[in-house]
């Protein structure tokens, strides 16, 4: 079969790779129809964190399954399903708790040893536990899939943050980041009842969407800029709620200076970089608290998946660009040179 593999930064490859095979009772194999390229992946391809030249890439996919072994009794032959971006098994005390990303004997896409979504084919440990079965019509809806797919990560990975963050009914609620985790934390934000959602980005396309999404108010500056602008919006006081879908030093100290006291931070964006770019003292003085992380988006797909399959949200509109399979490196390109918002890939 075809997958995507990475070699060195800048350089990855569409290339033949062994077929996926049920090698534990516990496996699915699952024939991929939509996967797309995450913000995350562009670390790998800039080189600012390391892989395994011929590795893998890719988290994000949903597909057929194809082929299951003796011990799967949930999913059947030509089941529709999504993956979460992490594997899990459904019984461990983390499971249990629904931090499904601390399973023990979890596991990324892309791993080394394992497939990753941007491929034809993944096998899948611990089916019944990972996958979740989606209704068969939406095979033929194109909008429909776009938007089942952002289950895997993006739109579970933004409404982890607006729970950390504490968005409620009535509450103001501020987004650091334009990228479509960021994008969805907005989405989440509407969706949780928050009365003021401020959106912070500087390519008028994303925060158009933004406001598309439910935005009421943007702020393009970055940095001291932006504190005031916020601080201008809120009366002084500062977001009951903010977001931080960065992952950058900046990135955090903004988030950190635009809370309000007795306020909360969610974040989600993927640190890179050594420096935090936060002041406990500040943070102490204000009573603000600070939660986040990698997201069990396992653990809020069945929450979130009936308002995606009612139309109540639609994510899809994050997918601006569209590529197959082959063309995946260029898609790559695209989100690097921010050409692209993010890249939806066709594998059939």
């Amino acid at each position: 079969m075809r997958a995507t593999t990475i070699h060195a930064p800048f350089d990855l490859r569409v290339e033949d790779v062994p077929e996926p095979v049920v090698r534990l009772p516990t496996d699915a194999v699952v024939r991929v129809l939509r996967a797309c390229v995450c913000g995350s992946d562009l670390w790998a391809y800039r080189g600012d964190s390391a892989r395994t030249p011929g590795q893998r890439i890719g988290h994000e996919f949903l597909g057929l399954v194809e082929e299951t072994g003796s011990k799967v009794g949930s999913l059947r032959r030509g089941d529709l399903v999504v993956a979460p971006f992490v594997w899990s098994d459904g019984v461990c005390a983390y499971c249990r708790e629904g931090l499904t990303t601390s399973c023990p004997h979890g596991g990324f896409w892309g791993s080394v040893g394992y497939d990753g979504g941007q491929g034809e084919a993944v096998r899948v440990p611990f089916a019944d536990a990972t996958l979740v079965r989606l209704p068969k019509e939406a095979v033929s809806d194109d909008r429909l899939l776009a938007a089942l797919l952002t289950l895997s990560d993006v739109l579970g990975t933004g409404h982890h943050a607006a729970l950390g963050a504490g968005v409620r009914p009535g509450a103001t609620v501020a987004v650091v980041g334009d990228g479509a985790v960021g994008l969805c934390a907005v989405i989440a934000a509407k969706r949780l009842g928050a009365e003021r959602i401020i959106a912070l980005g500087r390519h008028q396309a994303r925060t158009d969407l933004a406001r598309r999404f439910g935005a009421t108010d943007v702020v393009a500056e970055r940095g001291e800029a932006a504190v005031a602008a916020v601080r201008e919006l809120t009366r002084g006081q500062g977001a009951h709620a903010v977001v931080e879908a960065v992952g950058t030093e900046q990135s955090m100290r903004t988030a950190v200076r635009i809370t309000r006291d007795g306020g909360a931070i969610g974040f989600v964006g993927v640190p890179h970089g050594s420096a935090t770019g936060l002041d406990l003292s500040d943070m102490f003085d204000r009573n603000i608290a600070l939660r986040g992380g990698v997201a069990p988006v396992r653990s809020y797909i069945p929450e979130l998946l009936p308002d995606v399959l009612d139309g109540t949200v639609d994510p899809s509109p994050v997918f601006d660009l569209t590529v197959g399979l082959e063309d995946v490196p260029a898609g790559y390109r695209a989100m690097d040179e921010r050409t692209a918002l993010k890249v939806l890939v066709t594998t059939g």
